[in-house]
């Protein structure tokens, strides 16, 4: 890969954006290498779950310069067809059967916005900055929408949305952007302390309550809905995963997906 650097540590995969020196922004090329590396590693059994990270000062600026210029001669199918690559890369984030953390360590900006709003979780040092800058172009975060919504909600995003102003690490953790918000020092021992716990649980299980939350957030609670939950447990208690990990708990040992590794 020309734009990432990829590492693997006991289960954990780390995605590191490695463009320092335009900050990390992105263009069609590191679109593609996301997308397919999520790909990747939504497959690969060896994979518990993966950090996303990045090299340098800022963690991504959104769009790379030389992209915005080159997409400023483009047609409305052009368009269309590089938006879609967006899309898809986002889409596959957010679907990815394994959990996702981004560890943020410095700016987020416009498009950034947006992995960051797809991974599961997020963890940022207190010293970053985000924006939602889109406006300010003409332009509008339509893409990275469904993302960025879900993350902080419908009544930050309206805020932001439409003033695009810079805001803190401090008001991305009250209004949810982000999880937790740590010191520099701290990153690193507070990122492995999430993915420490995230090996640790039965993978299927993992797999299917990204799916649950994913299913379940913003919809009505009906009958319907209800039964769906209903089923979700009764499968996953007949699963072999599922039966081992109740008898490994009542044997008072290690589940075999522990054993495992």
């Amino acid at each position: 890969m020309k734009h990432l650097e990829l590492r693997f540590d006991s289960g954990i995969a780390t995605v590191t954006l490695n463009r320092p020196e335009v900050r990390n922004a992105f263009n069609d090329e590191v679109i593609a290498e996301l997308t397919a590396v999520f790909a990747e590693l939504g497959e690969r059994d060896e994979v518990r779950c993966i950090v996303l990270a990045a090299n340098g000062a800022a963690f991504c600026a959104g769009a790379d310069l030389n992209w915005m210029k080159r997409m400023a001669e483009y047609t409305r199918e052009e368009n269309l067809e590089d938006a879609r690559a967006l899309a898809e890369m986002l889409r596959m984030l957010y679907h990815c059967a394994k959990p996702t953390v981004a560890r943020v360590q410095g700016d987020v900006y416009a498009g950034g916005m947006g992995l960051v709003a797809a991974c599961d979780m997020a963890v940022s040092v207190d010293a970053a900055n985000y924006c939602l800058s889109e406006v300010k172009l003409g332009l509008i975060p339509a893409t990275i929408s469904p993302y960025v919504i879900r993350a902080m909600g419908a009544r930050a995003a309206h805020r932001y949305f439409l003033t695009a102003e810079r805001f803190d690490a401090a008001e991305a953790l009250r209004i949810g952007f982000v999880h937790e918000v740590v010191k520099p020092e701290a990153l690193e021992a507070r990122v492995g302390a999430i993915t420490q716990a995230l090996v640790q649980a039965g993978p299927a299980a993992m797999k299917a309550c990204k799916a649950l939350v994913q299913d379940v957030a913003g919809r009505d609670i009906t009958r319907s809905l209800i039964e769906r939950t209903v089923q979700g447990i009764a499968d996953i208690r007949v699963s072999d995963e599922g039966r081992e990990g109740i008898q490994s708990f009542l044997q008072k040992r290690k589940p075999g997906w522990l054993a495992q590794n």
